[in-house]
């Protein structure tokens, strides 16, 4: 018998399931993976793919585990959690806002053309 996962879970954990589902979901994007196809490395329906996405508690760790591999072969729990994953770090990298600051008078004067 199905029952919702949820109300079993403290506000804590349940944070936490979703913050892994998010980062699942950031790693497939940060390596241009489309869900319907990690979904189907994973074997797990692109429905369920969604909900691990989002967190939900009621999916398997396995599931949760498949679709991590299906991802990124051979990535463990604890590299995804750290963010480690090199497709990751570019990603973030290139969300970092990039500070230019504006020239004065004097100084566009002073550049070479």
């Amino acid at each position: 018998m199905k029952y919702a996962e949820a109300t079993n879970l403290p506000n804590e954990l349940l944070t936490m399931s979703h913050e892994v589902g998010g980062k699942l979901a950031r790693l497939r994007k940060a390596r241009r993976l489309r869900q319907s196809d990690v979904a189907l490395r994973a074997g797990v329906s692109r429905s369920t793919a969604v909900l691990i996405e989002a967190g939900n508690p009621s999916r398997t760790l396995s599931q949760v585990l498949r679709y991590l591999n299906a991802i990124s072969p051979g990535s463990t729990l604890l590299e995804l959690l750290q963010e480690a994953d090199p497709a990751l770090v570019t990603l973030r990298n290139s969300e970092e806002t990039k500070r230019v600051r504006k020239l004065s008078a004097k100084e566009l004067g002073e550049l070479d053309f």
